[in-house]
């Protein structure tokens, strides 16, 4: 099942980015997945079947957008803060809470924290992760949480658990 899973998933990530229908490009589609998923089937997930469910993949087309907004609402915040003359930073690390469980929602909760620019995912430990930001609003973790966390975790939450 888990091999199948990443044979379907990469050969749709590999006919997105070439674009194309002719026969070369899906034969070397279907190679390269094939290969990809002889060789990390195994390792890809930890319950395929929640990879067949409709609902997950429409929270994930759902999120894409949301993450998009706030990279581009975070890349003017800090092009704010590099082109003001008193350069407004207040630099810091902050302990902000999850409560997601598996290793793949917390993996694209972090990435997607260190994706939006300002902030930067540095380690998890337990429930917690420790994020470097650029303008620390709140040392609370509680209020950190709600600022950093809070418009991405129920999206991943519906889409990972």
């Amino acid at each position: 099942m888990k091999k199948t899973i990443v044979f379907t998933f990469a050969f749709l990530l590999w006919m997105l980015l070439v674009a194309s229908l002719d026969m070369q490009n899906v034969a070397a589609g279907a190679v390269v997945a094939l290969i990809t998923a002889l060789l990390f089937g195994n390792y890809f997930a930890e319950t395929p079947e929640k990879f067949m469910d409709i609902r997950r993949w429409l929270w994930a087309l759902y999120y894409i957008p949301v993450l998009g907004y706030h990279i581009i609402l975070a890349n003017f915040d800090v092009m704010y803060r590099v082109l003001h003359p008193d350069l407004p930073i207040n630099p810091g690390i902050v302990k902000v809470r999850t409560r997601l469980k598996s290793r793949a929602a917390r993996a694209a909760l972090c990435n997607s924290i260190t994706l939006t620019p300002g902030t930067l995912s540095i380690d998890i430990a337990g429930e917690f992760i420790y994020v470097h930001w650029i303008d620390v609003k709140s040392r609370d973790s509680a209020k950190a949480t709600d600022i950093i966390v809070g418009k991405f975790e129920k999206i991943i939450e519906r889409i990972f658990e």
